[in-house]
């Protein structure tokens, strides 16, 4: 579906034109086209393909999706692919967002993604200043605002660490925070293997050899390009304090195991003191002392209780009981 089709020039918004009319301003000196596609159709990808002359095989990965996050360069042109990640009702959604950039157009185009690039297009045009560097601004702009949309996730995950965190000292919860850790942890992955591989392709952008169509902006891309170093680094000092919780949770879980074994080991002990006397005197044999005495009954009971007693006093001292 089409969003909007804008032509610029002197990085100043000349005005909304429809498909037909892209090959018309593509071809105008100091000025360009931006495109946005959201779920594209066969049909427009077609359609996009031949007025900007895009290479076959980036086409080809926009039309299947489910892409690495990549930047490929082909001739003077740039096929870039960056992973959406959003946080709704408790779960994050990965988006896909596919990016074609020439001298003068640049294509974008969301997938599974809820958030738009509206906000973007309107902070390009209210800077015409830098929107006069064309579309390799537009590129940083777009990976920008898909960078900064990580922070508000990293944020949340930090957060449902520390509840997590708060509650696992708490007797009987240490399965349900196990569970809840090992969630937390797929989230972050997730969210892993969307900066990771395009903290590496962002690197071409600003270091060795740029593409020339970014050689006027690469300063901008190693701004981007500190923004995911800085996530990346929350990202793994997340990772390390799941891992921790995980082995604090799992000694949690053996200690208080090893607290009901003290209890029942501490029963067994005052029970089988009990049955050892009863069983002494259960043998029925005549010459065993007071055996025909009227207070030997009262007087095994006392022995038994003040003995298990004493146990019991020594056990709950010790603090086994």
């Amino acid at each position: 579906m089409l969003i909007n089709c804008v032509a610029y020039q002197e990085g100043t918004k000349l005005s909304d034109i429809s498909t037909e009319d892209i090959s018309e301003y593509v071809n105008r000196p100091e000025c360009f086209v931006w495109v946005a596609l959201r779920e594209a159709e066969p049909a427009e990808l077609d359609e996009m393909q031949h007025e900007f002359n895009l290479h076959e095989l980036a086409v080809e990965d926009a039309r299947h999706g489910h892409q690495r996050p990549k930047i490929e360069e082909y001739g003077e042109s740039l096929f870039v692919v960056m992973h959406s990640v959003e946080l709704l009702e408790g779960e994050l959604r990965v988006g896909e967002v596919d990016i074609f950039v020439g001298e003068n157009y640049v294509l974008s185009i969301r997938n599974r993604c809820q958030q738009g690039f509206l906000g973007v297009r309107a902070r390009c045009e209210q800077e015409p200043h830098q929107l006069k560097k064309g579309s390799a601004f537009v590129l940083y702009a777009l990976m920008d605002a898909v960078v900064d949309r990580y922070f508000p996730v990293v944020d949340a995950l930090e957060s449902e660490l520390e509840t997590i965190e708060e509650q696992i000292f708490s007797k009987g919860s240490q399965l349900a925070n196990l569970e809840r850790l090992y969630q937390l942890k797929r989230k972050v992955i997730v969210l892993k293997h969307a900066v990771a591989p395009l903290m590496e392709a962002v690197g071409k952008l600003h270091g060795g050899r740029v593409p020339p169509i970014c050689a006027n902006t690469k300063d901008y891309f190693r701004d981007v390009q500190d923004h995911l170093d800085r996530i990346n680094s929350s990202i793994d000092a997340i990772r390390d304090t799941i891992g921790t919780a995980i082995q604090v949770n799992l000694s949690t879980v053996s200690i208080e195991q090893n607290e009901v074994s003290k209890m029942l080991a501490s029963w067994a002990a005052i029970f089988a003191v009990a049955t050892a006397f009863v069983g002494i005197w259960g043998m029925n044999f005549e010459n065993i002392p007071e055996l025909k005495w009227k207070y030997g009954y009262p007087m095994a009971l006392g022995i038994v209780s003040v003995v298990c007693g004493y146990l019991y006093y020594r056990f709950k001292k010790s603090g086994w009981l």
